[in-house]
């Protein structure tokens, strides 16, 4: 107890900028934590954590390019001492549970209150983790589709496979998925048949489906 003299320093990675802003200002507002960043994707966060060195990193889970479940190992194989907590509209227990497997030491939901906010923070500072009460009780289904082999994940998906595969999922076109990556459309169906073939799954339905499983987008975002 006598121990935490020096601030919990904070990172903070979310695309709304309203939503960002909110929070920064509320956790400004929280004695002894301390703001030392902010990021709108995934590559900003990384790169923002390497000079800010945050103690704590919250982390939104639908962003651009990468998710935060995404982010989470590659945070933590670069980042070993940086705890994070998830902060997501999504109040589904599964994707508590992949947050956890994946490193998070906690996981609110954006309608938490702020003295629940401010309460996680301190908790996962001082080595506790913190996860919505009202998600530890709900029901957790991580079965795998029926229909006999195991189901692929996204670590047999290049890096760019896996941002068209977000970005399909999200219901943007091949022409706009060409602009956001400034890569031609022809490509794009390229990596689209790839993926397709890598993953065995040869409908959008059945990539959204997967998508939502895999962390990779939430059903809100669809």
């Amino acid at each position: 107890m006598a121990a935490t003299l020096r601030s919990t320093r904070v990172v903070l990675a979310d695309d709304h900028t309203l939503i960002r802003s909110g929070l920064k200002r509320l956790i400004e507002r929280m004695p002894g934590i301390l703001m030392v960043g902010e990021a709108s994707n995934g590559r900003e966060l990384l790169e923002v954590m390497q000079s800010a060195k945050p103690d704590l990193v919250i982390l939104d889970i639908s962003m651009p390019g990468l998710s935060g479940l995404e982010l989470l190992p590659l945070v933590r194989r670069q980042h070993p001492s940086t705890e994070i907590l998830i902060l997501s509209a999504h109040a589904n227990p599964e994707y508590m549970l992949r947050a956890m497997n994946r490193g998070a030491r906690g996981y609110l939901t954006k309608d938490s209150s702020a003295i629940e906010l401010e309460s996680a923070i301190r908790s996962i500072a001082e080595g506790r983790p913190y996860f919505n009460e009202n998600l530890q009780s709900g029901p957790v289904d991580l079965e795998q589709p029926s229909g006999g082999s195991r189901e692929p994940d996204l670590s047999s998906l290049t890096e760019r496979q896996r941002q068209i595969l977000q970005l399909i999922s999200e219901s943007r076109s091949t022409k706009e998925i060409a602009f956001l990556l400034n890569i031609s459309a022809k490509t794009v169906e390229a990596h689209r048949a790839q993926l397709m073939e890598r993953l065995g799954i040869y409908d959008i339905a059945g990539l959204v489906r997967f998508s939502i499983r895999a962390g990779l987008i939430t059903a809100h975002s669809v």
